[in-house]
C-alpha cells in the first residue's frame, strides 16, 4: 500500500514506542484502540487473522482480495535478486540464509522496524526489505538482552527478504541469534541510513518498473528522446542512422524497452542482445559503437515525443499548421506525437530533427503554430478595424 510509512522514526515516535514498551496498561489501551479502528475491515479478513496470528493482513490482501480501501492488491510482476543488490550496493553479508542465492525482491517498498520493535505487525509488509538505523539501534540500546531478544525474535518470524544495518554498526548478539535460529539474510552498509535508502529506493523502483517492449527506434536529439514507429521497411533505420551522422545519439534500434516511472516518465532502452546494433537492409547488421565512437550511442533515455512514419497517401489529410495536439499512450502515459507521410525526395531525418526541437519549444512554453496564428488574426483584425474606420 502505497499510503503506509515506513520512514525514520522521529525522537518523539521513539519516546511513544519507549512508553509501550515500560507501561503496559497504556499499551494495552493503544492495541485496543487500534482493534477497534481494525473494525471496519472485511470481517473474513479479521477470521483470517484470528486463525493466523503471525500472519500479517498486508500478506493475506495480497492474494488479490478486497484490501478494505476500495480495490484489489496487485502483487508486482518482476523482481530483482538479493545477490544483485548486495553487489550494487556493495553491502557486506554478515550472514547469508539458505535462501539467499535465490532470494528476489519484489516490492520498491523499503521499511525500517518500529512499532515493530515492540510486537505490532498488523498490515507489515514482509516482503520489504528491513532496514536498521541509528535510531532503532537507539532504541534497543535502552533495553536489556532478553527484551532485545523477544523484539529480534518477533521481526525475524516475518519472513522479510534481508535485513540491513547502516553507518556500519555492530549488529547485536540477539539479533545474530534470532537470525541463525530463523534463517535470516543479514547484511551491512558504511552508508547513513538516509542516503542508503534513497538510493535503494531509486534502484529497486528502476528494476521493478512496469515495461514493455515496442518495435520502432529510440534516438535521443538535442536531449529530446524521441520514439520512431512505423511500418517495417519505411525507413526507421536509415533515419535513426542519419541522425546519428548529424551528430544525434542512438538507443534502441527494432526492439525499445520502455519502462514507467513514476507517474508521468517512461525510459526507454535496448535489450542487451541488440544494444548499439542496427539493421540496414541490402547491408545488414552494423554495430554503431565502432562505426562512430561511442559519443553515437547511449544506453537509456526519456521518451518526450512520439513520431509516428507512414507511406505517403494520396487523398489523405496530413496537418500542415501544427495547431491540432495529439497524443500516443504508452503503459498509460500521454505522450505529444506527431505523424510524418514518407515518400522519395523528403529529407526525413531533417525533418524528425525539427520535430524534437519543436517539441522541445512547447515544452519550454512556446507554440510556433499557435504564435503564428495569433499573428494571422492580429492582422486580419487591424485590417478590418482600418476598413470600418475608413467607411465611417
Amino acid at each position: 500500500m502505497k499510503g503506509d510509512h515506513q520512514g525514520p522514526l522521529s525522537p518523539i515516535a521513539m519516546n511513544f514506542l519507549s512508553l509501550l514498551k515500560k507501561c503496559s496498561a497504556c499499551r494495552k489501551d493503544f492495541f485496543d484502540r487500534l482493534k477497534e479502528a481494525r473494525e471496519v475491515l472485511p470481517p473474513a479478513l479479521l477470521s483470517c487473522e484470528k486463525r493466523l496470528p503471525h500472519v500479517p493482513s498486508w500478506a493475506i490482501l495480497r492474494d488479490g482480495r478486497k484490501s478494505g480501501r476500495g480495490g484489489p492488491v496487485m502483487e508486482n510482476l518482476y523482481s530483482v535478486k538479493l545477490t544483485k543488490l548486495v553487489e550494487e550496493y556493495k553491502l557486506e553479508v554478515l550472514r547469508a540464509g539458505r535462501d539467499y542465492e535465490k532470494c528476489k525482491v519484489k516490492t520498491g517498498d523499503v521499511s525500517r522496524p518500529g512499532l515493530q520493535l515492540i510486537g505490532y505487525f498488523d498490515y507489515y509488509d514482509p516482503l520489504r526489505l528491513e532496514v536498521l538505523g541509528k535510531v532503532e539501534k537507539t532504541f534497543l540500546d535502552g533495553m536489556n538482552p532478553r527484551e532485545r531478544q523477544e523484539s529480534f525474535e518477533q521481526l525475524m518470524e516475518q519472513g522479510f527478504p534481508a535485513l540491513i544495518i547502516c553507518r556500519g554498526m555492530e549488529p547485536f548478539p540477539e539479533c545474530m541469534e534470532m537470525a541463525e535460529k530463523y534463517d535470516r539474510t543479514i547484511l551491512r552498509t558504511q552508508e547513513i541510513t538516509t542516503d542508503f535508502m534513497g538510493a535503494l529506493i531509486t534502484g529497486l523502483r528502476n528494476y521493478l518498473a512496469p515495461r514493455i517492449t515496442r518495435h520502432g527506434v529510440l534516438v535521443e536529439i538535442y536531449g529530446e528522446g524521441v520514439l520512431l514507429f512505423g511500418e517495417s521497411g519505411v525507413g526507421k533505420s536509415e533515419t535513426a542512422i542519419e541522425l546519428i551522422k548529424r551528430g544525434h545519439r542512438l538507443i534502441a534500434d527494432d526492439a525499445v524497452e520502455i519502462k514507467r516511472m513514476g507517474d508521468n516518465q517512461l525510459i526507454g532502452s535496448a535489450p542487451e542482445l541488440i544494444r548499439h546494433y542496427m539493421e540496414l537492409r541490402g547491408i545488414g547488421v552494423v554495430d554503431v559503437r565502432r562505426l562512430f565512437g561511442v559519443s553515437a550511442i547511449k544506453d537509456s533515455a526519456n521518451i518526450d515525443l512520439v513520431v509516428n512514419l507512414e507511406p505517403w497517401r494520396d487523398g489523405a489529410v496530413y496537418d500542415r499548421l501544427g495547431l491540432e495536439e495529439l497524443h500516443a499512450t504508452i503503459l498509460d502515459i500521454e505522450l505529444p506525437s506527431v505523424t510524418i507521410p514518407v515518400k522519395p525526395g523528403r529529407n526525413l531525418a531533417v525533418i524528425v530533427e525539427i520535430a524534437a526541437m519543436n517539441n522541445r519549444y512547447k515544452r519550454m512554453g512556446y507554440n510556433a503554430a499557435q504564435a503564428f496564428t495569433d499573428q494571422i488574426n492580429k492582422h486580419f483584425e487591424e485590417a478590418l478595424a482600418q476598413q470600418e474606420e475608413s467607411t465611417v
